[in-house]
């Protein structure tokens, strides 16, 4: 079977969530994308804003590498949609690691200033956060971050988002942090 890289820096972070989409993921490692930033200006289809990658000389992204069957990849395309573009030679290191890591990542076609995330996306970002136990002040800038709360609650990706972090909150391991999905 055949697998490939991924660098995830949103809410796919979330292992519950990506595995939800991609079942033979399989979290490898904590990683760094050095000169970019995390930002919630690309717009989803719902409005709202979501994670994008952008280039940011001196910052640095935290996020998750997993391993994923290539069989999978096309849903995990579809699932980021149009508005992301599949980027296959993205750099990454690990914090142990001597050598940069290839991995696929997806940034946005465009960004739109005056965005912010629904609650329960950012939730998902947060909880990815902090069940991969990236550091404390990586994971509190993102949980400060301005959101909105969903003018639709019964909208059916916040209702997947709810019952993903219901779930990972009982399923974490115990070398999580036991608050691992607020």
């Amino acid at each position: 079977m055949t697998t490939f890289h991924y660098f995830a820096y949103g809410s796919n972070m979330l292992v519950e969530r990506l595995a939800a989409r991609c079942p033979s993921a399989r979290r490898l490692d904590v990683v760094v994308a050095a000169d970019h930033t995390v930002n919630f200006l690309k717009r989803g289809t719902d409005g709202s804003g979501k994670a994008g990658l952008v280039r940011a000389k001196g910052e640095r992204v935290f996020g998750v590498l997993f391993e994923i069957t290539k069989a999978e990849r096309e849903a995990l395309d579809r699932y980021e949609g149009p508005g992301y573009h599949r980027v296959d030679d993205f750099q990454i290191v690990a914090p142990h690691a001597s050598k940069p890591i290839v991995a696929a990542t997806y940034v946005p076609r465009a960004t739109e200033l005056g965005l912010r995330p629904y609650d329960w996306y950012l939730q998902l970002v947060v909880a990815g956060c902090e069940q991969s136990m990236l550091p404390d002040d990586y994971t509190d800038r993102l949980r400060r971050m301005a959101f909105v709360v969903d003018p639709e609650p019964a909208r059916s990706a916040a209702r997947e988002a709810r019952a993903i972090l219901s779930r990972c909150q009982t399923n974490l391991v115990s070398t999580w942090r036991t608050d691992g999905c607020s």
